[in-house]
């Protein structure tokens, strides 16, 4: 049961990165009194600063007016019980998750029409969203909820809301939208502004402080991307929401302690264990967060660039940087994610550090003739980009394309034929452990693009469900090692646990070549196989990769080889026409024919990447104990002629 007079729970005090930080800046204990008021506490201009406001860009303004008007007049998009429920029935969470985001879309695009125009008709359009933001039973996402647990219910338990990303995103909206339109609300709606402080106070502020089991904090294990989300969230309303300066106090500074906990964690390498498509709402979620704090102390507490891992961060995006639209992409992660990512927020942690390659791939980005910003990212982001005037005139040559990166704390490498170009072969090899953030069983994995297209791929994620975090998580066959480019051992796929990881990993990088071995016989189950190295490597004279395993004489093994594409047997191997119109790639070995196994894909996510199928080809080892796999471009008629 939620009480606002009930004291708040108490943690030891962590002293980590950004502890040592404010420590160094002579501000560790004066920080919450170095609070601008609520008014100027957020870095974004309120409506009635019409500099700001005049100035955002014609083909910003336009778009986001036009799919406000769309909105006018329709019903608004109603999160039901049935559908909350179905979480807990039969798995499925996207019904009662896109009816929320839905909702909070067409807030995002009323408020900032409302801050456009000044017009009634979008002021009251605004209004009629926060209200019904305010009247939602519950902000949370039955995904995340633990009432069924607590409770024993499947509708969320209103008196004892639970706090999650969802009612970190949609507190935090409540709390832009109070600040961009706060005057014009007062005049329109009394009433309004108090409301949305009770209800988060109710339904974020009190559980924040009361309870202290919640697993994104990182008490009891390593914090994962929901710590930076949904403390970055609940900064942004405790700025703008809370009158009371000693509870913000309170608050901001278990804020501070949790996102220490995330950054402190977050390796001097700057990788993310979960890849590339979830740095958006991890670490950079973490740089978001601090800019907030930094601009909340008038620029007193400037963190990101003082803290090696943030800055190492900031590059992690364009290090990860096939080509085009492509990404190298682990454990859930998408090859090919979505473009409406909030680039202007990654341009402005570059900008923070000093990153000229880091701001210059997000600046390819910037495209004068689309929005500066969308409301897909949430309000808070939208704002953000849109009234970013560094941002509007951003440009850039092109993505940096780093020949070769080695991240020592995911070993992961990553070496294409040379800098600032995607054409040809890049190779990535996979070590780590088979105990990360959402995880797969992936030790040894192979993964090779032509012309900056996967070919040899990582399947990525498959829509979420009710399964997809549950102890049945690995009978999905994108999470299994089986559908990804490692060897199957006497017929043992790999498992699961901190226990299966890779060993003894060797990253060479030279101007002739970049290679990386590694001992896998650990990902596998004890017993299966006593050694069993694996060594792939780019050689960038002949643009050719070779992946070589040599293991135990005795043990028969299968390699098996994920591809997207269409793949077409020839003698001694296979010939692969990539998607996306890459050139072709020849796969070769030395034995038997392999086995080819079409998956037909009928979720709509990896259709969305991938298109109607992937190919496993199965290539007998046989049990000699070593094994040669060569990929090499196909050239173009005209090239092998000369």
């Amino acid at each position: 049961m939620t009480d606002s007079a009930q004291p708040p729970a108490s943690r030891p005090p962590f002293r980590g990165r950004i502890t040592e930080a404010l420590t160094d800046l002579g501000i560790a204990e004066t920080l919450t009194d170095l609070l601008l008021p609520a008014p100027h506490a957020l870095p974004v201009s309120p409506a009635t600063d019409r500099v700001v406001w005049d100035a955002i860009d014609a083909v910003t303004r336009a778009a986001l007016l036009d799919a406000a008007t769309a909105d006018l007049g329709t019903p608004w998009p109603t999160p039901l019980a049935r559908d909350a429920a179905r979480y807990h029935r039969d798995g499925n969470r996207e019904e009662y998750e896109r009816a929320v985001f839905r909702r909070q879309e067409r807030v995002s695009r009323a408020v900032v029409a409302a801050a456009l125009t000044g017009s009634d008709v979008w002021l009251d359009e605004a209004a009629d969203g926060l209200w019904l933001l305010c009247e939602q039973s519950t902000w949370c996402w039955p995904a995340h909820d633990d009432t069924r647990a607590r409770h024993g219910a499947v509708l969320a338990t209103v008196t004892d809301p639970f706090l999650d990303l969802g009612a970190g995103e949609l507190v935090a909206q409540l709390a832009w939208a109070d600040h961009v339109l706060g005057d014009a609300l007062d005049d329109r709606y009394p009433g309004l502004r108090a409301r949305i402080r009770h209800e988060a106070r109710v339904r974020v502020f009190d559980p924040f402080l009361q309870r202290q089991d919640w697993h994104w904090i990182g008490l009891d294990r390593p914090p994962h991307n929901w710590n930076p989300w949904i403390h970055g969230n609940v900064l942004v309303a405790a700025l703008g929401l809370l009158d009371d300066s000693a509870l913000q106090a309170r608050v901001i500074a278990l804020v501070v302690d949790g996102l220490d906990r995330y950054v402190t964690a977050l390796p001097e390498d700057g990788a993310i264990d979960e890849g590339y498509a979830y740095w958006w709402n991890g670490a950079l979620r973490a740089l978001e967060a601090l800019d907030v704090l930094e601009h909340a102390t008038g620029g007193r507490a400037a963190l990101s660039a003082r803290i090696a891992a943030l800055r190492e961060t900031v590059a992690f995006p364009h290090r990860c940087h096939l080509g085009g639209d492509w990404y190298l992409n682990l454990a859930d992660g998408q090859a090919r994610p979505t473009l409406d990512q909030p680039w202007h927020a990654l341009h402005r942690a570059a900008r923070a550090v000093g990153d000229r390659d880091a701001e210059a791939h997000a600046a390819t980005h910037r495209d004068p003739h689309t929005p500066a910003a969308t409301e897909i990212s949430g309000l808070g982001r939208l704002l953000r980009g849109i009234t970013d005037p560094l941002w509007r005139d951003a440009r850039s040559a092109g993505s940096p394309l780093p020949r070769d990166v080695f991240w020592p704390s995911t070993e992961v490498l990553l070496a294409r034929g040379s800098a600032g170009s995607a054409t040809g072969l890049t190779l990535a090899v996979k070590g780590g452990t088979n105990d990360e953030n959402h995880n797969h069983d992936d030790i040894g994995e192979i993964i090779v693009a032509r012309d900056g297209v996967p070919v040899l791929i990582d399947a990525g994620r498959p829509t979420y469900t009710a399964v997809t975090f549950s102890p049945q998580r690995y009978t999905l066959w994108p999470m299994q090692s089986g559908w990804h480019s490692v060897p199957v051992i006497d017929g043992h796929e790999q498992e699961h646990g901190p226990s299966f990881a890779a060993d003894s990993v060797d990253a060479r990088i030279g101007d002739d070549g970049s290679a990386m071995s590694l001992e896998i016989a650990g990902a596998y189950p004890a017993g299966a196989v006593s050694s069993w190295v694996r060594s792939a490597g780019l050689d960038r004279s002949s643009g050719t990769v070779t992946i070589t395993d040599t293991w135990t004489p005795g043990v028969h093994a299968v390699q098996h080889l994920l591809v997207a594409g269409t793949v077409c047997a020839e003698p001694g191997g296979v010939r692969i026409t990539p998607i996306e119109g890459a050139g072709d790639v020849r796969v070769r070995w030395d034995g038997p024919a392999a086995q080819l196994t079409v998956r037909t894909l009928d979720d709509p996510l990896l259709r969305e990447v991938w298109g109607e199928s992937v190919t496993r080809i199965e290539v007998p080892a046989g049990s000699g104990g070593a094994s040669r796999i060569t990929v090499e471009l196909v050239r173009a008629e005209a090239e092998e002629v000369r």
